[in-house]
């Protein structure tokens, strides 16, 4: 990368009453950034001005700038205050964002009507959201959004680009609010951003071997586990990621990649206070022209696929993964396969080792389609040829139980082929490593899971310990009632945040846009934590007392414990008000173009 697009890795922050500057800190005495809080205009200025009194700037250090996200009247720069150095990607270090901070450019708000003020309020506390979001992760001198083998195969002319340049737009957080910048031609203050996770391991036994799995979480249908289902009529679908496993040793570098994501159709399930809402098909007429763009964007990026369909026959889940085995049989081919297999019908909550069987049908794919391979010179020795895609209903716990399956296959594989591993060597052999490598894969899956659902992965005690703990299953029992919760009173919420920040949706006036109705009574006061405590507090007696219960009062008990059911139905009810800007207020938004 040449040095006049390198980032800015040393950042200051000068905050002025009417203007913030950011100056490079690294010493390279390049132009500083002056961005105006009054319009949030932009330019490049030799030095920072002089401090007055009446100008005494607050000052801060800052280790990139996210990007600048316009509202109704006012913008607001995003800003990297807080990072922790993870680990290195090819030999480059990466960081986790630990702490986002937003600062508002909105002066000329002052002299906007008040209907737009509350409005810009209204929307502004999405922001404190957004502040929030969790596994974030970059690199100012290697593009995370692309895969060893991607990187590798990337042109003199690529690699002499901006990052953000490099970066595929799919994996890119910070795409939207980036416009900006790009437009001022700021390519030395881009920071690309992806969100997912980094995570890192080392050694086994007297051979140094360093294991990174990377997941990469697409934007074009981010958000949050209820209200993303599905697939978008482009093919886009609800919690695609890509996960990276990558071993390095003596020089050697081999990489291996799957991905999942929700199945390809147009599906729903509208949140109605019931623990499992009903599954919807939705324009079930166009199902098979979505997979069929779905499938043919992962052909040009990955090559073969394999689709593994985890989703039980029977039930609601039935329904749609009939609907899925039904649009496969029109896309099937030499270059695209489908397989159902039925996890809970064949696993069961207890017996994951059963997933043999599963390997057993898809040894032969990943053995053809193999993992790409470097040789300490830097010369490709294998590619990738395929992808295995993999889903259930959330693509959380059964998916994450089955890739680490996958991972833990195909990493032996690997190590056999570097020389690491004997021919009959399995991960198994070696105790610390086996279990340092469950943990890995254990935390890769909670850090996908609590993006999507809020919790940590269900069924998550398999992949870290290799079995099924009395613990675990009650862990999950506590997690799935936290999701219900999150699902009905907060997901709303973060998804307007998630589609403010992505540009799924850009803030617009309309001349007949309604006043915001002001709240009162019981309204005002409720909220997800007074909900979760009721509700909880509900479910508590009406345990105890089917608990208590004799078999001469079992029907009286069980009056009572209906009766606690419907006080916590009720009060959920009352405070349900999710505070989703954009489903409640249509006018308040339009769909980015």
């Amino acid at each position: 990368m040449e040095s006049r697009n390198k980032l800015h890795s040393r950042l200051r922050l000068w905050e002025f009453p009417d203007q913030y500057v950011i100056e490079p800190a690294d010493g390279s005495g390049a132009p500083c950034l002056d961005i105006s809080r009054v319009d949030a205009s932009m330019k490049l200025i030799d030095q920072v001005s002089e401090c007055k009194s009446l100008r005494v700037p607050k000052i801060h250090s800052i280790s990139g700038v996210v990007g600048m996200l316009k509202l109704l009247a006012g913008s607001y720069l995003v800003v990297v205050t807080e990072t922790e150095r993870v680990g290195s990607f090819l030999g480059h270090p990466i960081f986790k964002i630990t702490s986002l901070k937003v600062l508002p450019c909105d002066h000329s708000l002052k002299n906007s009507p008040e209907e737009q003020k509350k409005m810009e309020t209204e929307f502004s506390k999405l922001l404190s959201v957004a502040e929030k979001t969790t596994g974030l992760y970059f690199s100012y001198e290697v593009n995370l959004t692309l895969s060893s083998q991607r990187l590798h195969d990337l042109g003199a002319e690529s690699k002499s680009l901006p990052l953000w340049r490099q970066a595929e737009p799919r994996f890119l957080w910070n795409n939207y609010m980036l416009e900006v910048l790009i437009d001022n031609k700021l390519d030395q203050f881009l920071l690309p951003v992806i969100q997912g996770n980094i995570l890192f391991i080392t050694s086994i036994g007297k051979d140094i071997v360093d294991i990174t799995l990377i997941a990469r979480r697409c934007t074009r249908r981010n958000g949050t586990r209820m209200w993303r289902r599905g697939a978008d009529p482009d093919g886009y679908v609800a919690n695609f990621v890509e996960t990276e496993q990558i071993v390095q040793m003596n020089g050697y570098s081999s990489s291996f990649v799957q991905v999942r994501g929700s199945m390809p159709f147009m599906w729903e399930q509208i949140v109605d206070l019931t623990y499992k809402p009903k599954f919807e098909i939705v324009q079930p007429e166009e199902a098979t022209r979505i997979a069929e763009r779905h499938f043919l964007d992962l052909r040009k990026k990955y090559g073969s696929v394999l689709a593994v369909d985890l989703v039980n026959k029977h039930g609601g889940e039935g329904r749609l993964s009939e609907k899925f085995a039904s649009v496969m049989q029109h896309i099937t081919g030499d270059e695209i396969r489908y397989l159902h297999f039925d996890f809970h019908r064949i696993c069961g909550h207890v017996h994951f080792e059963r997933l043999s069987i599963l390997y057993e049908q898809i040894e032969g794919f990943l053995e053809q389609n193999g993992y790409f391979l470097v040789n300490e010179k830097g010369d490709k020795m294998k590619e990738q040829l395929g992808v295995v895609r993999t889903n259930c209903i959330d693509c959380l716990d059964r998916t994450n139980v089955t890739q680490s399956m996958i991972g833990r296959k195909m990493l032996e594989l690997q190590l056999k082929r570097i020389g690491v591993f004997g021919a009959e060597e399995t991960i198994s052999s070696h105790l610390n490593f086996d279990e340092r490598y469950k943990i890995l894969w254990a935390n890769h899956g909670d850090d996908v899971s609590i993006q999507y659902s809020g919790t940590p992965a269900l069924k998550g005690d398999f992949v870290r310990y290799g079995h099924r703990t009395t613990q675990g299953v009650l862990k999950d029992g506590w997690s799935s009632l936290v999701r219900y919760y999150l699902n009905n009173f907060a997901d709303g919420t973060k998804q307007d945040a998630i589609d403010l920040l992505q540009g799924h949706y850009i803030v617009a006036m309309s001349r007949d846009m309604a006043p915001v109705p002001q709240k009162g009574g019981l309204e005002a006061v409720a909220n997800f934590p007074v909900a979760l405590a009721v509700v909880l507090i509900s479910f508590w007696f009406a345990t105890m007392s089917l608990k208590q219960a004799g078999s001469d009062y079992k029907h009286k008990h069980l009056f009572f414990s209906l009766l606690w059911t419907g006080i916590c139905v009720g009060v959920a009810a009352l405070v349900r008000a999710n505070g989703r800007i954009f489903c409640n207020r249509p006018r308040l938004h339009k769909p980015r173009g």
